[in-house]
């Protein structure tokens, strides 16, 4: 019943559920959720969701009640690619899963964790594919989640870093209009919050941020949301809707509110100086573990044993907590006091 409403509903370039390019395993299907929906619901319930809200987003370690997590950053992506694949009668199910999926294998200590096991780990390290390797190798102790394809392509697929926004390559390119509303939802989100945050911490002021984005964008959080959800919305309903677009007026702007974001928030001293502490911090775990393999097969899950020993501790490593990272290196490094029982 449900995927035949879905057929009757969403526009023509939407992913049907009915239509899913199938799991790598063969699974039975839900009788009472579509495929998307059953995804998402995977995901939800999975060990490293729950991780991320002990994860840094921008501020390390805020003490304050209303600082972003990558959980909260990772919700408010989802309510914000939902908002825009409803209004284009998108899959809201495959969009969803895709969102609360995105950043799984986010490290933790943001994204000074991910380049610090980038410069330690031989083969490299990006969010992306770690993301993309939880759900299809590590989670529920190494069998995975066993995700449909379009939920693992957007996934991998919605990483930016400085590209451009909407990427011209093919190759980066989710394969649904779905994974391609995350992606740019994405953006939306940490742009906002993460200026939000930084003006709540001090890092920045109201007056530093350039006059012509708040004069595009607008001089409120909500207002510049809703700008940029409102402009994709109606600038992919004026096209074909076969693919996504944002008015170039609103595109310049939000690159260049980015570009402030990473010269004023993400690179500045203030911020920057206390993730070197915490690239320290993994920097010693890594070295600890793979020059202790006992030790590190008594902590950690070892959910993939076949795998080399450096492997598994980046695996391991990335997806800890902020404070369960800091836990373990002073555990390893800090000595305890004598006690006589």
């Amino acid at each position: 019943m449900l995927e035949e409403q879905e057929q009757k509903i969403l526009s023509p370039g939407a992913q049907l559920s009915s239509r899913t390019r199938g799991r790598k395993k063969p699974e039975e299907p839900c009788p009472i959720r579509p495929a998307f929906q059953h995804d998402r619901d995977k995901i939800l319930h999975s060990k490293s969701f729950r991780r991320l809200k002990y994860k840094t987003q921008v501020l390390l370690l805020p003490q304050g009640d209303h600082y972003r997590t990558r959980l909260t950053h990772t919700l408010e992506v989802s309510q914000i690619a939902r908002t825009i694949a409803k209004s284009l009668r998108f899959n809201e199910d495959l969009t969803e899963a895709i969102a609360l999926g995105h950043d799984l294998g986010h490290t933790p200590f943001g994204h000074a964790g991910e380049a610090t096991l980038n410069e330690l780990y031989p083969e490299g390290f990006k969010h992306f594919l770690q993301s993309l390797r939880v759900v299809e190798h590590l989670e529920r102790d190494g069998k995975g989640l066993n995700l449909t394809m379009e939920v693992r392509d957007g996934i991998v697929k919605h990483s930016k870093g400085k590209e451009k926004i909407i990427s011209g390559n093919p190759e980066k390119v989710a394969v649904t209009l779905e994974g391609r509303v995350v992606r740019i939802a994405d953006i939306i989100a940490y742009e906002n919050h993460d200026l939000d945050d930084a003006l709540r911490a001090g890092v920045i002021e109201e007056n530093e941020i350039p006059s012509d984005v708040v004069k595009v964008l607008g001089d409120r959080y909500s207002k510049r949301i809703n700008t940029m959800v409102t402009d994709v919305i109606w600038e992919t309903m004026k096209k074909d809707e076969k693919n996504i677009f944002i008015s170039d007026r609103v595109y310049e702007a939000m690159e260049k509110l980015r570009k402030f974001l990473y010269e004023n928030v993400y690179e500045t001293n203030l911020v920057h100086s206390e993730f070197e502490k915490c690239a320290g911090i993994l920097r010693n775990l890594y070295e600890y573990y793979c020059e202790n393999p006992e030790a590190f097969d008594k902590e950690s899950s070892n959910a993939r044993p076949q795998d080399p020993i450096e492997r598994r501790v980046c695996d391991f490593i990335a997806g800890m907590t902020d404070r369960y990272a800091i836990a373990r290196w002073e555990e390893i490094h800090i000595p305890r006091p004598w006690s006589i029982l």
